[in-house]
């Protein structure tokens, strides 16, 4: 397969194909959006600065994927992700978190990519320099310094390394030095570091750094602390910053859920002026600004930005104009079908169906599927989206605990078990479906319910 950051759009599309059923549209714009980025990294440097990014604003009902397009691409093309609800934001001077927090998070999550992978090139070289560290935590340089000490102290380490290497001393105590933050208390009760500048978060650290701590933990856990100490020697921090500042810049993915519930009218008073805020606040961070974070300086010019919202009472267009103008791309998701529902069951990599396979053969307890449970399941989660409130494929999780709530529950007294699950034992163990949706979750009763008529 090629590199993730050039893959084709129909590719892209394939990748998704494995983890989301249905909504091709919404696959092919996000593709697309991708495939431009990798097309603007070709361009000469004059004109590439002046490519903006197409964002897209998806609107369709809960649970038919929106979100999980977002992420799963993000991760195929290795992107720095973040998920936001707009309800979360409120304009400057409200109470609520700041709209530029957004980008933080999305300078922390690219740092954290840099890391794990400068830490896949620096693990062999940590894992040495832990393993010396943790065999003079097992055995102290001895204070005398003749020859005799020496060489019966060389013996009895290589002794001690090959008990190592064998596994053998996992579970003897060591004691390690660790490095733990001092966080001032009471200061901060009411308001989280997110909603702080970068500037006052850095005096923060300057006014408590970290101090070093003796713990006494087992080989396994000092192995893993001291391999975490190699790597931040090893890592050079500041050149993983940079980079992490410029994937940010470059390939950063902003993912706005719930977009439609901050529209609202110009004229209007109270909780209205606050959403009509969140708008102008976000405006800037499309458009393109520069956002301190205590890392430095970050660029949202080149940064995607997909929302997404159900717009059942309103639409796209009831966003403020200049707002709407930076989401050129729209895309609406269909309803789920019912033989969506069935595929969704089956097909996927991470179907439904195989993960509650997976789970009770951890109890030894074998699970087989018949087609017509698979169909019955399906037919079940439409009809209830269709008589109570429409959750998408949501409604499958429910319909698939409830199915497997007995089994789940005496699957550890039951190992080697095994059941062949199929329409009828589907039918029967959710008979008890009610369609009084204030008195269940889901639409399951909790308890004695009436049947369905």
């Amino acid at each position: 397969m090629p590199s993730k950051i050039d893959l084709t759009p129909s590719e892209i599309v394939a990748e998704l194909d494995k983890y989301i059923i249905g909504q091709a549209d919404a696959k092919r714009a996000v593709a697309i959006a991708m495939r431009n980025r990798y097309r603007r990294q070709q361009l000469a440097d004059d004109i590439r600065e002046e490519v903006a990014p197409k964002n897209i604003i998806m609107s369709g009902p809960t649970g038919v994927g929106k979100t999980e397009i977002a992420r799963r691409l993000a991760g195929l093309v290795g992107a720095p992700f973040v998920k936001v609800e707009a309800t979360k934001f409120t304009e400057v001077g409200y109470v609520g978190r700041d709209v530029e927090s957004m980008v933080r998070d999305l300078v922390e999550r690219a740092i954290q990519m840099e890391r794990e992978e400068q830490s896949v090139l620096w693990s062999a070289q940590a894992a040495g320099h832990a393993e010396e560290r943790l065999l003079d935590c097992l055995l102290p340089v001895p204070v005398a310094q003749d020859p005799v000490t020496q060489d019966r102290h060389k013996r009895t380490r290589e002794k001690l390394r090959e008990q190592l290497l064998a596994g053998n001393l996992e579970d003897r105590e060591v004691e390690v030095s660790v490095q733990e933050k001092s966080m001032p208390v009471g200061i901060l009760s009411n308001v989280g570091l997110d909603q702080m500048g970068p500037e006052m978060e850095n005096m923060f650290e300057k006014l408590m750094p970290s101090r070093s701590a003796a713990r006494r933990v087992n080989v396994t856990q000092a192995r893993q602390i001291l391999h975490e100490q190699e790597l931040d020697k090893l890592i050079d921090q500041q050149k993983m910053i940079d980079a992490a500042l410029k994937r940010t810049e470059q390939s950063g993915m902003v993912f706005i859920d719930e977009i439609d519930k901050v529209c609202g009218a110009a004229a209007a008073m109270g909780a209205e002026v606050s959403r009509e805020g969140v708008q102008r606040d976000l405006l800037p961070l499309v458009e393109g600004t520069t956002v301190n974070t205590r890392h430095g300086q970050v660029k949202t010019d080149h940064i995607l930005f997909v929302a997404a919202g159900a717009f059942s009472r309103n639409k796209p267009a009831d966003l403020m104009p200049e707002l709407q103008g930076r989401f050129p791309i729209r895309v609406k998701l269909k309803d789920l079908t019912e033989d969506d529902f069935r595929r969704i069951l089956t097909e996927p990599n991470n179907a439904l169906t195989v993960q509650q396979v997976a789970l009770l053969k951890t109890e030894g307890v074998e699970i087989e599927f018949a087609d017509d449970a698979v169909a019955e399941m399906a037919a079940k989660a439409f009809e209830l989206n269709r008589s109570l409130q429409n959750i998408g494929a949501r409604r499958l999780y429910a319909v698939m605990e409830k199915v497997f709530e007995q089994i789940s529950f005496d699957a550890p007294d039951k190992s080697q078990a095994k059941y062949i699950i199929d329409a009828a034992y589907v039918r029967e163990h959710l008979r008890k479906v009610t369609q009084d949706e204030d008195l269940n979750i889901f639409g399951f009763a909790a308890g004695t319910s009436q049947k369905k008529n």
